[in-house]
């Protein structure tokens, strides 16, 4: 996992065990922060909720600024990070039907195993309308490949993109972060709702 392994401070043998406790602590932290309830899900999209807004900037804020300092003091090249190639056309038309299918049934995929986990019924057939569409795309996928590969962009990163060193780029995040945290706040004061 991570530098750990590549560097040998250990075995390549004990990913699985890693990736195991992570995914029990990410799936724990995500319940605490009632990421298993669809109405706090979908009330960010209404304004009456911002948790998942906060939680979510808090993750990315903090796994940029422990990438940032672990290529600082060496641990890790962030040239091998591996980011996914983008296909712009795949990108929106697959954002749009995932939005859709998050403001509609109120789960996104991992929030759907989240509750689902805990004995939500709507999460378990939230969970069965996704392994219909992934068999979906998969048995049609020669009807829409042209489309799934059209405006291929590589693997941008976006400070690259920008022009901007990821020190500088890493700033302007935290500061939309302040500032979305602070629109989340006003929304949730402007739109409120009772107690679910």
């Amino acid at each position: 996992m991570g530098p750990l392994v590549p560097n040998e401070v250990i075995g390549a043998n004990w990913n699985f065990l890693i990736a195991f406790v992570i995914g029990i602590g990410f799936g724990f932290v995500l319940e605490q922060a009632g990421f298993s309830s669809s109405r706090k899900l979908a009330g960010m999209f209404y304004g009456y909720d911002t948790v998942v807004l906060k939680v979510f900037f808090t993750g990315a804020i903090t796994a940029m600024l422990g990438l940032l300092f672990f290529s600082l003091f060496g641990w890790i090249n962030l040239n091998l990070v591996y980011v996914n190639p983008t296909y712009l056309w795949s990108a929106i038309i697959g954002g749009v039907i995932m939005g859709v299918g998050f403001i509609a049934g109120g789960f996104c995929p991992g929030t759907s195993i989240c509750a689902a986990a805990i004995g939500k019924i709507d999460a378990m057939i939230f969970i069965g309308g996704i392994f219909l569409g992934v068999f979906i795309f998969g048995e049609g996928f020669p009807l829409w490949e042209k489309l799934y590969y059209a405006m291929d962009l590589g693997a941008p990163k976006l400070n690259q993109v920008l022009g901007i060193s990821g020190g500088f780029f890493a700033f302007l995040v935290i500061i939309a972060a302040a500032i979305m945290f602070w629109v989340g706040e006003w929304a949730e004061k402007k739109f409120p709702r009772e107690e679910y």
